[in-house]
């Protein structure tokens, strides 16, 4: 921290002299060489793309075998030190664990690449996925400790569970005419979501809090993102005519998925922001049901997606979160601009038209601020998280 913050801190009377005398000797002591560290790094740098380039310009040379048994060694290099070294390296740096494990995790998927390259082999993308979440994923929940391990899990398990999706519905996994197989497809794709109970039933189990309280986000945004979606292509139409996303069956399902998911959070972590978690995800699923129930109807689809985010403020505001109470009214904000145009197309294509419009947004976005400020929650370090 600069002192100068401290000064100004100081000046404002928010904290006395020997306050402000501590502070600075406290940062004095704890101050980092970030530039030292910054020279170590470029150093580093320049040596690995050094050996990426000597590999590079003798990679036809190598044989595949030694390639991979080179590739394979690394991995085991990199396991070795993260498992025989975590206490120290914790103690050294969180980040230090975490860097590692996703050195690891990185050659582990790169691995699969490097295999059907020198055997000329190919599969579907999500066979590779998913044999790597089976290998690597379990080490990443085992030991994870911040929001890099656990983007790792959830991102991994988002895109194999939709390229699952997209190559059970190709024609050439199946005979012509025959649909797809829309409640197996629906539930693989409803997975993710069940990393929120997860993350909330390991919270406050072990040290590792922060791993899994992104965890338990990352599973509340799949399931919240995936209704904002589902919702803005049933406002174009789109939600009950696609093949990927399925028929009113599927859209069952994913909302039973969603439901339980949420009663799930609800019950292993019955506080204040558990409960408020575990109806946002419960409303996420029930939104996905109501959006193709509405599918093709503008209005109604746009309400849908401004009910889901109206009680995604509200609980957010029950709960304290000032950060999600104004991404909720901005995004109900925003679709109400864009409900407008969709609208009043045709006024858009006249300088009146566009005047118009131009006040709306004007408008809308003005509301939007006041209503941020004036009824946000305190900013979050007093949340009513743990209540």
């Amino acid at each position: 921290m600069s002192t100068s913050k401290i000064d100004a801190w100081h000046a404002a009377g928010l904290i006395d002299e020997s306050t402000r005398m501590r502070l600075i000797a406290y940062e004095a002591e704890h101050t980092k060489p970030l530039a030292m560290w910054a020279v170590f790094g470029i150093g580093a740098l320049a040596i690995g793309l050094g050996l990426i380039s000597v590999v590079a310009a003798n990679w036809d040379e190598i044989p595949g075998q030694v390639r991979l048994a080179i590739h394979l060694t690394l991995i085991i290099a990199v396991l070795a030190a993260v498992l025989l070294r975590e206490s120290k390296l914790a103690e050294v740096s969180p980040w230090a664990i975490e860097a590692l494990l996703f050195v690891a995790a990185a050659l582990g998927l790169t691995f699969f690449g490097h295999l059907g390259q020198v055997y000329q082999t190919s599969a579907p993308l999500w066979e590779p996925l998913a044999t790597w979440l089976v290998l690597f994923g379990p080490l990443l929940l085992l030991m994870g400790r911040s929001w890099l391990a656990a983007a790792l899990v959830v991102g991994g398990s988002v895109y194999c569970v939709w390229e699952f999706n997209w190559a059970t519905d190709s024609l050439t996994r199946r005979p012509e005419g025959e649909p797809p197989p829309y409640l197996w497809m629906s539930f693989v794709t409803a997975l993710p979501v069940l990393f929120a109970p997860l993350g909330a039933w390991m919270r406050g189990r072990g040290e590792r809090t922060a791993f899994w309280r992104r965890l338990e986000q990352l599973g509340l945004a799949y399931a919240v993102g995936g209704a904002s979606i589902f919702c803005a292509l049933a406002s174009a139409g789109e939600s009950g005519s696609n093949d990927l996303i399925g028929d009113g069956t599927s859209q069952i399902v994913r909302t039973g998925m969603g439901l339980g998911a949420g009663l799930l959070v609800l019950l292993v972590r019955p506080t204040v922001s558990g409960r408020m978690s575990g109806a946002i995800i419960a409303a996420s699923g029930a939104a996905l049901l109501f959006a193709y129930a509405v599918d093709g109807l503008e209005v109604l689809a746009a309400l849908v997606f401004m009910v889901l985010w109206a009680a995604i403020a509200a609980a957010a505001l029950y709960a304290g979160w000032r950060g999600v109470f104004q991404m909720a009214v901005a995004a109900i904000a925003l679709r109400l601009i864009i409900l407008s145009f969709e609208l009043a197309s045709d006024l858009l294509l006249s300088g009146f038209g566009l005047i118009v419009s131009g006040v709306l947004i004007l408008g809308v976005a003005w509301i939007a601020v006041r209503v941020s400020r004036q009824y946000a929650p305190p900013f979050e370090g007093t949340e009513k998280t743990e209540q």
